[in-house]
């Protein structure tokens, strides 16, 4: 059984960084896919950015330049660094991982794990 376990969030003025952690377990395939994802009221759950076991990385168009995410494979964790955070990045950000190759990573469909979310305010 896949446990994704996420901390990080917070609250933070405009301008301001928050780096998302994820830690996971329980999986034993060695190809798969680590993802965030964010879901802010009434709006659909969007891909963020993700990270292949080979490495590669996808980032939303909205966050490029602003979001990295990066893995520590050793301890089977995923982080999401935000910089420049503004308000319209507040929401519910969730860590997913998803087994076996895809060619939309950002896609949550894609992903069968998910964790439980960790909350990301940012005040103007």
């Amino acid at each position: 059984q896949v446990q994704l376990v996420e901390s990080g969030g917070g609250s933070v003025q405009a301008g301001g960084s928050l780096r998302l952690s994820c830690a996971a377990s329980g999986y034993t395939r060695t190809t798969y896919y680590m993802g965030w994802f964010r879901q802010a009221p009434g709006k659909e759950r969007e891909g963020v950015a993700a990270v292949g076991s080979d490495g590669r990385t996808t980032v939303a168009d909205s966050v490029k330049g602003r979001f990295t995410i990066s893995q520590d494979t050793a301890k089977n964790t995923v982080y999401l660094q935000m910089n420049s955070l503004n308000p319209e990045d507040t929401a519910l950000y969730y860590c997913a991982a998803g087994l076996g190759k895809t060619s939309w990573p950002l896609s949550r469909y894609f992903y069968a794990y998910w964790g439980q979310g960790t909350q990301v305010t940012v005040s103007s």
